[in-house]
């Protein structure tokens, strides 16, 4: 799984439509706009199949947001026994409430620590550790710092932008979760896997 979050979403309304093309012109769009409020969107790409899994909407970003989505994602498929995720470095990516889900998954009764101070919870970095170990049910990756457009999901929340939400016109943050459901739902018909064709090259000194 290829997984990202799009944050800050603003459902904006157009507050005049826009005027239509004509011999020579392109469409013309109205300037002004109403707000109607912000979502953020978690979404995992499966890159075998091209199928966007488990879509979770939500007015936060929070550490338990990405838990939910990931416990939906692994839920989608009861019978798996190894997922791999994909992610960038963010720190919710790296949470105690992540951390405190593999372990109960992987039957880890051992102290954890505490948060900031000792043991697997002190830092990102242990966390990250942690998370990943290759023996857990969900082994996550990190993309180096900065790099995080190595992860494909950035390929797909590319072709979001621009299908739905670049000229979209939203009534209400309600009306922009649905389109974007809507847009997943129609895209996954006929998912592909991204020709993946990127090679890393060598560093000279």
């Amino acid at each position: 799984m290829s997984t990202d979050k799009l944050t800050g979403v603003q459902a904006l309304e157009r507050k005049h439509p826009g005027l239509p093309l004509g011999p020579g012109k392109v469409e013309r769009r109205e300037f002004e706009y109403i707000r109607h409020g912000t979502r953020s969107f978690i979404l995992s790409r499966d890159v075998v199949t091209g199928k966007v899994v488990a879509p979770f909407c939500s007015p936060t970003r929070r550490e338990q947001d990405l838990l939910a989505h990931l416990q939906a994602v692994v839920a989608t498929d009861p019978q798996a026994t190894l997922w791999h995720v994909v992610c960038d470095q963010l720190n919710t990516h790296q949470s105690e409430a992540l951390v405190r889900w593999m372990a109960e998954r992987s039957g880890n009764t051992e102290d954890l620590g505490i948060t900031g101070q000792c043991g697997t919870l002190a830092s990102m970095a242990s966390r990250a550790v942690f998370l990943s170990q290759s023996d857990h049910h969900v082994v996550f990756h990190y993309t180096p710092k900065h790099s995080s457009w190595l992860n494909q999901i950035e390929i797909w929340l590319s072709i979001l932008v621009r299908k739905v939400l670049k000229r979209g016109s939203f009534v209400s943050v309600e009306d922009l979760e649905a389109k974007v459901r809507a847009f997943i739902g129609y895209y996954n018909h006929t998912a592909k896997p991204f020709r993946w064709t990127y090679e890393g090259n060598a560093l000279t000194i």
